[in-house]
């Protein structure tokens, strides 16, 4: 049997959840646009792991050496290591595939305010 899923709405959007791993989307919205984001997030359980499927997206990453801008390309793969505090902006059709442990949620992840723009 195939399970087949597709997400055309906007933001992030879980799709396949197994055991320890899940499959997500994630898609432009109006707060992680070229024109900028808001917060930046960290994971203290997990890496995850960032594919871009079409359209544009940077990778924003923040550690004790400043922060870094990943212009992400297709066929690459980008795992950003735990506790590594990052966020992404892409385009208006970009589509990025992720991949992160499937109990990722507010109780192992610290969102914090950081304005980055264009």
């Amino acid at each position: 049997m195939v399970e087949i899923y597709e997400y055309t709405g906007e933001g992030y959007q879980p799709l396949v959840d197994y055991e320890s791993w899940r499959v997500a989307i994630l898609r432009y919205s109006n707060g992680n646009g070229f024109t900028g984001i808001n917060n930046l997030e960290r994971h203290f359980e997990t890496d995850e792991v960032f594919v871009l499927l079409n359209g544009e997206a940077t990778l924003i990453t923040e550690e004790t050496d400043g922060i870094q801008e990943w212009k992400m390309e297709y066929g690459k793969i980008y795992n950003v290591l735990k506790n590594v505090w990052h966020n992404i902006i892409v385009s208006p059709d970009a589509n990025v595939l992720i991949v992160e442990n499937s109990d990722t949620g507010s109780q192992n992840t610290e969102r914090r305010s950081f304005i980055y723009g264009r």
